[in-house]
């Protein structure tokens, strides 16, 4: 069984950084798409980003320019860098993995996400 797990969750203010990160078998890691996802209270669950095998990333538009999505292949884990955080990024996040290309913040344009890990909680306060 696969399995991936996220940490790096906390509360910070407005304005403020965290980092995730979320490890994963090798294999997965380096041969996969991987993914961050988040989920708000009431809200459907949203494509943050993602980085292909290739190494080219994907951002949805609500975080472009504030957060970066990177790996590494050797020590088995995502990365992903939250900077000027907003309260409207509270949420909790998931990293996952598709064996397909992604071409797009949600993954790849068929199949869905094969992998997913349980999810670290993020809190922004104003």
């Amino acid at each position: 069984q696969v399995q991936l797990m996220e940490s790096g969750g906390g509360s910070v203010q407005a304005g403020g950084s965290l980092r995730l990160s979320c490890s994963a078998p090798g294999y997965i890691i380096g041969g996969y798409c991987m993914a961050w996802f988040r989920q708000a209270p009431g809200k459907e669950r949203e494509g943050v980003g993602i980085i292909n095998v290739d190494g080219s990333t994907i951002y949805g538009n609500s975080v472009k320019g504030r957060f970066t999505i990177s790996k590494d292949n050797a020590n088995y884990t995502l990365y992903l860098q939250m900077n000027s955080l907003k309260p409207e990024d509270t949420a909790m996040y998931y990293c996952a993995a598709a064996a397909l290309y992604c071409n797009g913040a949600a993954g790849p344009p068929v199949g869905g996400m094969n992998y997913w890990g349980k999810g670290t909680l993020v809190t922004i306060s104003s």
